[in-house]
């Protein structure tokens, strides 16, 4: 793979025009349509809910905004442990800044997933990662980060209510540690690889009428990089430690705003709300999941325990802290601390 590689499928991503590029805007459509429904039939309810705002116990809504941060510190140390396994050293400061600009990007520009990914990419390979590397790091993070929010929500659905068939539980679970278990093989034993992949190789070159070994050197360029890797079952532990403190800091935040706002939810409830609303939130549709988000938000704390009002109060205390209060810190650090690096090109660097 080239070393520009993902910066241009991101601009290849951002250009190219999907033959089902009406099913966003027919979704995003429908959502406003239900939305609005939704407001003439509690405008009640809404009015009753920004006038608790003015009320609300503000010694819970810093408690959630310290909860919110401490999540953002969890995000960005696991990149620096990912990374500091694979010999790169990174300060923590330096990582922190790079999670919330990144963050920024991703939950407040249209495209932002694609342009944070490029954004952290780019970074990485700064600080000294190969391009094998920086890209391993992006996809060990996000895998942890699906575990983790798949773990807390079969947990909480369990404990909810799923405990007439605990095996699908147990064998979701199994499932899981078998993952990370081979994802720590690969990292710190990518010579096991080798042979797969020589074998691979050559039955692809046979199907393309090519000699057996066109690519095994790039491959073995690229297992090399691996190599340096040295994640240790001890670090993988920590790192998905981690990766479940962000979600128990983020559970903190929403659980925080609902008792800003008077309501007394059930905390498996807030539990459930809060992975629905993240799980929606990864769907591109609109940055920082702007409607779907609050669609699944507010019917969750319902759920919950709460009321309609005291619901709404929480979504909107939760939304401006989590997503617009974090966002904010992410711009003014992008500002002033990575402004000037946007024509700088690693990679070009390296190559000349």
């Amino acid at each position: 793979m080239a070393h520009d590689a993902p910066a241009r499928a991101a601009r290849t991503q951002g250009t190219a025009r999907s033959k089902y590029w009406w099913l966003r805007w027919a979704i995003l459509g429908v959502a406003v349509v239900v939305l609005t429904v939704e407001l003439g039939l509690v405008w009640d309810q809404l009015a009753k809910a920004w006038h608790s705002l003015y009320t609300a116990q503000w010694w819970w809504v810093l408690a959630g905004i310290g909860t919110a941060l401490a999540s953002m510190h969890f995000f960005g140390d696991i990149q620096r442990k990912l990374l500091r396994s694979a010999g790169v050293p990174v300060r923590q400061w330096r990582s922190q800044a790079a999670f919330y600009a990144g963050n920024s990007l991703s939950t407040t520009l249209p495209g932002g997933p694609v342009l944070s990914a490029t954004f952290i990419y780019r970074q990485q390979r700064m600080w000294g990662a190969t391009p094998v590397i920086a890209s391993w790091q992006l996809v060990m993070s996000g895998a942890l980060q699906v575990i983790s929010l798949a773990l807390l929500g079969l947990g909480s659905a369990f404990f909810l209510g799923a405990k007439h068939n605990p095996f699908s539980l147990i064998f979701t679970l199994a499932g899981f540690v078998m993952l990370i278990v081979l994802a720590q093989a690969v990292a710190s034993r990518p010579d096991l690889l080798d042979g797969i992949g020589v074998r691979v190789l050559s039955w692809v070159n046979y199907l393309r009428a090519k000699p057996s070994d066109n690519g095994l050197a790039k491959w073995r360029e690229t297992l090399a990089q691996l190599e340096s890797v040295k994640l240790s079952r001890g670090q993988l532990g920590v790192a998905f430690t981690w990766s479940m403190f962000t979600l128990v800091t983020g559970v903190g935040t929403l659980l925080f705003a609902c008792y800003a706002a008077g309501g007394k939810p059930s905390l498996l409830g807030v539990i459930v709300a809060y992975v629905a609303a993240r799980a929606v939130a990864s769907i591109p549709l609109m940055p920082g999941g702007l409607l779907v988000v609050e669609a699944v938000l507010v019917p969750g704390l319902v759920s919950s325990g709460m009321t309609l009002a005291s619901a709404i109060s929480a979504m909107l205390i939760y939304r401006l802290i989590s997503w617009i209060f974090i966002a904010a810190i992410g711009w003014v650090v992008f500002f002033f601390m990575f402004r000037t690096e946007t024509d700088v090109d690693p990679d070009a660097c390296e190559d000349a």
